[in-house]
């Protein structure tokens, strides 16, 4: 289970700092870094027509969305870093989609995160 782990904690490093990130269980630094990454209205898009597709896309995503290349590479390459998706290189162009392990990882932590919540009458 740690070497899944291993990515995102070189990210959080990167991102966070080390003597923050330290304060905190590697499930919380996780989530926080998956939850930074999926903060851009941008990869959200990106995530959505990879998952509408259900398949590997090598389609124009600048025609698609609307944003500049250089934008979409640079988004691609955020989903890409956490492996939230894959990409492979096809000829000239690249083909991405969804990482089906990445994606359950994502999905069991948010859901851990969401389940902890019991509603109560007593709640201001």
């Amino acid at each position: 289970m740690f070497n899944k782990y291993i990515v995102i904690l070189q990210y959080n490093i990167i991102a966070m700092g080390i003597t923050k990130s330290t304060l905190f269980t590697e499930e919380q630094n996780t989530l926080a870094t998956l939850a930074k990454v999926l903060g851009h209205p941008a990869r959200i898009a990106i995530i959505e027509h990879l998952l509408t597709a259900n398949a590997c896309i090598n389609s124009d995503l600048v025609q698609e969305l609307g944003l500049a290349q250089a934008t979409i590479s640079q988004h691609l390459k955020e989903l890409k870093q956490i492996g939230i998706i894959k990409g492979t290189v096809e000829g000239v162009s690249m083909s991405y989609c969804i990482n089906p392990e990445k994606w359950a990882q994502l999905k069991t932590l948010f859901n851990h995160l969401f389940d902890q919540y019991q509603p109560t009458n007593n709640c201001c």
